[in-house]
């Protein structure tokens, strides 16, 4: 099969799908791999060290585009891919649709085959495609979150682990998955005292082991109002698969903060799950609503690309392999990814989408 890797064009996106040994691999089994020039140079990967492995490099998008037919890379496309986005075309990437109506739309027109990495499920329900950058975007939300309390940054001027005769900092977790456990374990680690909200028993009993500051309690309406109105650092890590995620706190709920606070929104690709979300970018990460400041950036792992290009490329190429073979519909899990496919909506969470 003809393999394509464009350049990742989303706002100060770093990362890139196939790292060159990766590539190299898809070479040796009798693929012919495209990347795009320069696709891989913010992730620390040249052109030359792709050439050397047997790897064409495409001079532009149009270029990798026409001579591919998967379509491998990280984001969903935006504008300057959909235009070279083809019927033929089968993409694979994190879609994250359930949000995004009018991208729907247009890969729908188009007709392409798309299996989104989010929802490539296993049959106990684990996300092994999501679960990498999950992990990432988990530490990333305790270290930005930690920054933005500095009060040159704006924020209430904490230090999130306190030290002899102060308080120690209180960190919120709404979710105790891939991105919540990363987020809690690094700030019970920091010396925080950490709070998380779960409703799954298992989950629970798991990250009260992570250590003896933290404190698991299920998510009832008065008792998160309250728990968060005390809070120094919020980060909402709760997922619904392909769906839009849940709103966990209202408002009114933020507006009860104290000023100077942080939430850190990792659900932001599937809509976010606090009211007062909304997408930003690297370029410019917060904003401030009832007084407190809001870090919602789309791509999270994109500011660390050479780890999360690492991280990613490993959990993505067993399943390459898989689609580029020709009995890959026998795979359940990549069957459980497709999300749209000859201009219809395939899997269930979409299916209410209104577009």
């Amino acid at each position: 099969m003809r393999i394509g890797v464009p350049s990742e064009t989303k706002t100060l996106e770093g990362r890139v799908a196939l790292i060159p040994e990766a590539a190299g691999d898809l070479v040796k089994r009798g693929h012919e791999v495209w990347v795009q020039s320069g696709a891989g140079v913010k992730s620390g990967f040249s052109d030359d060290m792709y050439a050397s492995l047997g790897v064409n490099i495409a001079k532009d998008a149009a270029e990798l585009y026409e001579k591919s037919t998967l379509i491998v890379k990280v984001k969903e496309p935006i504008e300057g891919d959909l235009a070279l986005l083809r019927k033929d075309h089968v993409l694979f990437c994190y879609l994250h649709l359930a949000p995004l109506p009018e991208l729907t739309k247009r890969l729908l027109d188009i007709g392409l085959l798309g299996i989104a990495f989010e929802t490539v499920e296993l049959e106990d329900g684990t996300l092994p495609l999501l679960a990498p950058m999950s992990i990432i975007a988990g530490k990333i939300a305790t270290q930005v979150g930690t920054h933005l309390l500095h009060q040159p940054e704006g924020g209430k001027g904490k230090l999130l682990g306190g030290l002899p005769f102060t308080e120690r900092g209180k960190v919120v977790v709404f979710g105790a998955g891939s991105s919540g456990r990363a987020a809690a374990e690094l700030a019970a680690a920091g010396g925080s005292n950490v709070v998380v909200f779960e409703m799954r028993a298992d989950r629970a009993a798991q990250m009260m082991d992570i250590a003896d500051n933290v404190t698991v309690l299920y998510p009832y309406h008065d008792l998160v109002k309250r728990e968060v109105a005390n809070a120094d650092l919020v980060v909402g890590a709760v997922l619904v698969t392909g769906a839009v995620a849940p709103k966990v706190l209202t408002r009114d709920m933020i507006a009860g903060m104290q000023a100077g606070s942080v939430l850190v929104d990792i659900a932001i690709d599937q809509g976010g799950c606090f009211e007062t979300s909304r997408p930003t970018s690297w370029k410019e990460p917060t904003f401030v609503e009832e007084g407190v400041t809001h870090f919602c950036v789309t791509n999270m792992p994109g500011a660390v690309p050479q780890t999360s290009s690492q991280a990613i490329c490993a959990a993505i190429l067993p399943y390459v392999v898989k689609i580029a073979s020709d009995n890959w519909r026998d795979n359940a899990e990549l069957v459980k990814g497709i999300n749209v496919e000859g201009g219809e909506i395939v899997h269930p969470a979409l299916k209410d989408m209104k577009l």
